[in-house]
């Protein structure tokens, strides 16, 4: 009895980091972001079309583990992601992530890929999206203080999306900050390295606040906020985890990607149940106003959402095909008889066991 051979219907493309790497490459890394920024607007446009859940999160004393699954009726997608400050310490990434898309029709996948470097990809051009529509008029200079994995896709997506050709650099560790400047060198950016974060934002007219420690932090004081700055604050991303001091809240005009999410997760975590926020796809949509003056303050409180994995991995389907950067996963199981699932089973006996 020989063993069934497997349909096209069995294979699922499985994009592996070396792939999605030599994809970037292919692509150019800067279009690579305005792709999938392009592809996050236009998502965050059709808003209502799509199933939407706080993410489901599994927290331990030495991080989060979490899934983000989302529909827009027709396509089904899921990431799975961890977030483990303490990683870096032991020579391991904080965060590592792969994603899914499926038909909803059928229920098969079609999309397996590695989103660890695609993360970084969309939560960088998700900023630039925000920051197109919320930053101050002709904004150049940005201040981005953490300088860790996500730093350098922040700068080219805000470079090649938003026009910022100056970062005033900002960390902890200086050997964070030498490490962004040796990636960036070469890349059209002026990159001024900052002893202290009140450095940092001077002149800046975007902050990018991207930390990585689990705690609720101050990274950024009140006094340190000017009139008519825009804030990306994009580290908080769990309960207990934030990075601004309260009262830059009270006087900036905070939008968010998902109430329910950011409410549990995001800056305003510690802010009353009513505190007033916008949600980005209205201000994409031209439902809701977005910057309204030069000496407002607009604060941008990102934690990521489903439909922002979503659009990266409709991007990513999208680029495959004539490529070659892809294997083909025998994942699925696909018998002649879709009733004779065991008999697929027994087809496959070893000879030597048939003996």
């Amino acid at each position: 009895m020989s063993a069934p051979t497997p349909s096209e219907r069995a294979y699922v493309p499985f994009v592996s980091v070396d792939n999605m790497m030599q994809l970037i490459h292919r692509i150019g890394i800067e279009d690579m972001l305005s792709g999938i920024a392009a592809y996050i607007e236009e998502d965050f446009k059709r808003w209502e079309l799509f199933d939407k859940t706080p993410r489901v999160a599994a927290h331990s004393t030495e991080g989060v583990i979490e899934l983000m699954p989302t529909s827009d009726g027709t396509t089904y997608g899921f990431k799975y992601v961890n977030g483990h400050p303490k990683n870096t310490k032991e020579g391991l990434q904080t965060v590592t992530a792969f994603g899914l898309l499926a038909d909803v029709y059928t229920g098969y996948p079609v999309l397996l890929t590695e989103m660890t470097v695609l993360t970084a990809l969309r939560t960088a051009a998700t900023s630039a999206v925000v920051a197109k529509h919320l930053a101050p008029a002709n904004a150049r200079t940005m201040a981005m203080i953490g300088n860790g994995a996500q730093s350098e896709f922040q700068a080219l997506a805000m470079k090649v999306i938003c026009g910022i050709d100056t970062l005033r650099l900002y960390d902890t560790d200086p050997a964070a900050t030498a490490k962004l400047m040796r990636n960036l060198q070469g890349l059209g950016m002026t990159l001024h390295p900052c002893k202290t974060a009140e450095e940092a934002v001077q002149g800046a007219q975007i902050i990018t606040t991207c930390t990585a420690d689990k705690q609720n932090a101050t990274v950024l004081n009140d006094n340190m906020v000017g009139a008519g700055i825009h804030i990306n604050a994009i580290g908080g991303d769990c309960p207990g985890k934030t990075e601004l001091q309260a009262d830059i809240l009270k006087r900036a005009d905070v939008f968010v990607e998902y109430p329910p999410q950011t409410r549990i997760e995001g800056e305003i975590q510690n802010m009353p149940e009513d505190f007033p926020v916008t949600e980005m796809w209205k201000v994409i949509r031209g439902d809701e106003k977005g910057r309204t003056s030069d000496c407002q303050i607009t604060l941008f409180d990102g934690v990521g959402f489903a439909t922002e994995d979503f659009s990266a991995l409709r991007y990513i389907r999208d680029q495959l095909e004539g490529t070659g950067l892809f294997q083909q996963l025998d994942l699925l199981a696909d018998p002649d008889d879709p009733r004779d699932l065991f008999g697929m089973v027994l087809r496959a006996t070893p000879v030597a066991d048939q003996a």
